[in-house]
């Protein structure tokens, strides 16, 4: 199918359009552009720089995409943005590309939802389907693993990753990592648990939940060090792929500090 373009859409030659395209009214698309087959362009989305829109993604409406970072010491070194398929992008989103100091690109992988006026920052990473509701926002340099769910009003601080399956309390400041399989919350987040729907949704069974459950506990007692109580949890849970991803995520390299429950009160 041909694509359709309203004829109040400004699109520069450079721009690249698959087929099947969608491109609503009042749309600007400016220089290095890629839109694969299907994409839709609600309307007044501006998209710039070098960006690539995977299949079938939709974007609503006064969403910025691609535009230069709000980092002062980006100096418009030619970084990337890359957004993958089947995404769906909501009103008032902006995203921005990489930076030199940082890994000169930014991603979002496929079947991700963005809803309304939440940002992705320079140099993050975000895997797949990941939620973020309404107002959340990321900072630099964040990595957010696939399945994800970031609750409304709620800030990421710079370079804090979040692991898979992990959940983010609405209006919650997060300024640590965050586990695979974590939940946190709070004005100055904690740790406060497991993602327990979470689990459930993806499969996990009782037993498989309270042998996480039992890791869980072990990881956040308040005895030994942290790196004893990992060696022994990973020890003790070798054979368990959830568990060993947790303890592989928290001995990762990571400039942030790990998100931990307040006063234990979660164990």
């Amino acid at each position: 199918m041909v694509s359709s373009i309203h004829p109040t859409a400004i699109i520069e030659k450079s721009v690249k359009i698959g087929k099947n395209v969608r491109i609503g009214p009042y749309c600007v698309l400016t220089e290095q552009v890629e839109l694969d087959d299907g994409v839709e362009l609600i309307s007044h989305v501006t998209l710039a720089g070098r960006t690539k829109i995977g299949k079938e993604t939709k974007i609503y409406p006064f969403s910025s995409i691609g535009h230069p970072t709000q980092d002062l010491k980006y100096k418009g070194e030619p970084s990337t943005l890359t957004i993958g398929a089947h995404n769906i992008i909501r009103e008032y989103v902006t995203i921005q590309a990489g930076t030199a100091g940082g890994i000169m690109k930014t991603e979002v992988g496929d079947h991700c939802l963005l809803m309304a006026s939440t940002h992705v920052a320079h140099d993050c990473i975000l895997g797949n389907r990941v939620i973020m509701a309404n107002n959340a926002t990321l900072a630099g340099h964040v990595i957010v693993e696939d399945h994800v769910i970031i609750g409304g009003l709620s800030a990421i601080h710079q370079f804090v990753r979040i692991g898979t399956h992990a959940i983010i309390g609405g209006m919650s400041a997060v300024e640590h990592d965050v586990i695979p399989y974590g939940a946190v919350k709070g004005e100055r987040a904690n740790l406060y648990g497991l993602n327990l729907i979470g689990l459930k949704r993806r499969g996990a069974g009782r037993e498989e939940i309270e042998t996480l459950r039992e890791a869980y506990k072990n990881l956040f007692s308040q005895d030994f060090t942290l790196a004893e109580r990992v060696q022994k949890t990973a020890e003790k849970f070798v054979e368990n792929p959830r568990v060993m991803e947790i303890i592989d995520f928290i001995r990762a390299e990571s400039t942030r500090s790990l998100c931990v429950p307040k006063d234990h009160e979660s164990l």
